[in-house]
């Protein structure tokens, strides 16, 4: 008898990907055969992870789930599900909109979808992950939503109040994955900066990148997405101690501008800011630092684009993403503040910060020139291997590229290489016998 074939299709962020490995173990659990993101599938039923995050992840989200209602019409599919944060925001319209589809969830209703696939929900299986991503790395969520209500930001609306996974499921979480292969474990929250704080009423965070260092078969452990508020001091001495901490940041600062941020409610000013940058790489001078920014939120003039320029050029971020505000329904800001910027303009100043974004970081990359990396090879591509050394993470990040003709290399192993040529995302090397 041929096995039930379901292809999860995953969009959005790594805290999606955590959310559709987690329903994947508990179908494989029950003899159903399951596929990740597949185009060349012959799966009969599709369950489509959504983002709600910003316009273009709306757009995305939309786009996919009506390719695959065309599909379930033209008979090539029989089941269409829905779930994640653009279905937790908007089901009822979605519902209207888009009837093909059997049946929308939210973030938070695995029993749900679990029961409607005509599967048991097994406790057992809790902490079990069935990877999407390489073998050799993964993402442990160690908590979920967010108290911090930043004007722009719909994430509470959809993920709710911060929420930290307790500690000791945190452990067993990772030393399952470091069973399974995995090398590389990257921490990734709406807001790493305060675990533990609603559980144990202290921050955990440290503490539990101490425990996470001793479990052996892990190499390297990565930190995204802090909040710059209330980042612990000891995990900066911590990354800068502890080798298996990748001197790695990923933390969205989003503006410079006083008045911006105030409008923002990050709960950060200039000096603050410039105080935790100051702070961050003179505890750790190996520090790659990884931010993103936001233009065009109400607020921003042309006097405070060019504060936020400036701030760019002497900061010089290893690593840096741009947005452009969009207005989402709910938010303080789409309540309480006036959308004025013409979207044209944010698109210019976004492409200008990029711009010269570009420049610093081919500066920056030209300077690791004749430098020898440990790096960890993620893929073949082409004509090269490719692979990243502990200052760059999975998708986002510069990536290392090696010839076919220099070594017979495993992907999912780490080998030492020299930079011989640098672009502005890209080094080329060779692997140091």
């Amino acid at each position: 008898m041929k096995k039930h074939k379901i292809n999860i299709v995953t969009l959005g962020c790594s805290k999606n990907v955590v959310d559709s490995e987690q329903l994947a173990t508990q179908l494989k659990g029950s003899k159903l055969e399951v596929v990740f993101d597949s185009n060349k599938t012959d799966a009969r039923t599709i369950v489509v992870n959504t983002c709600g995050f910003i316009k273009d992840a709306k757009e995305e989200s939309i786009d996919t789930i009506l390719s695959y209602a065309r599909e379930k019409e033209k008979g090539k599919i029989d089941n269409l599900y829905v779930i994640g944060c653009l279905s937790e925001r908007y089901k009822d319209d979605l519902k209207s909109e888009v009837p093909e589809v059997d049946q929308f969830f939210g973030v938070n209703d695995i029993h749900a979808i679990v029961k409607s696939l005509n599967v048991d929900y097994k406790e057992e299986l809790f902490g079990e992950r069935l990877i999407s991503t390489p073998k050799h790395f993964a993402y442990l969520k160690i908590s979920e939503g967010c108290d911090r209500g930043c004007a722009f930001c719909a994430i509470p609306l959809i993920r709710g109040k911060h929420l930290s996974v307790p500690f000791e499921q945190l452990i067993q979480q990772a030393q399952h994955l470091a069973n399974k292969g995995v090398k590389e474990l990257i921490l990734i929250a709406q807001d790493l900066s305060s675990y533990g704080q609603d559980l144990y009423k202290k921050n955990r965070l440290a503490e539990l990148l101490k425990e996470l260092v001793k479990i052996d078969k892990l190499k390297w452990i990565r930190l995204h997405y802090a909040y710059p508020t209330g980042f612990p001091d000891e995990v900066i001495e911590l990354m800068a101690l502890e080798p298996k901490i990748c001197n790695y940041l990923d933390i969205p600062l989003q503006h410079i501008s006083d008045k911006v941020l105030k409008l923002m409610r990050r709960g950060q000013n200039k000096n603050s800011t410039l105080k935790l940058i100051e702070k961050l790489r003179e505890k750790n001078p190996n520090i790659t630092i990884r931010t993103t920014l936001l233009v065009g939120h109400p607020g921003e003039g042309q006097e405070e684009y060019e504060e936020l320029k400036e701030f760019v050029k002497l900061a010089r971020f290893d690593r840096l993403g741009v947005f452009t505000y969009s207005e989402e329904e709910g938010t303080h800001g789409a309540l309480n503040l006036k959308d004025g910027t013409p979207e044209v303009i944010k698109s210019e100043r976004a492409d200008e910060i990029m711009a010269i974004q570009q420049e610093i970081s081919l500066d920056l990359n030209q300077k690791k020139v004749g430098q020898t990396f440990e790096v960890l090879i993620d893929r073949i591509e082409g004509e090269y291997y490719v692979g990243r050394s502990e200052f760059d993470s999975p998708e986002v990040d510069n990536e290392i590229l090696i010839s076919l003709n220099d070594s017979e290399l495993n992907i999912g192993e780490f080998y030492m290489a020299c930079v011989e040529s640098a672009r502005d995302y890209d080094l080329y090397g060779h692997v140091v016998i």
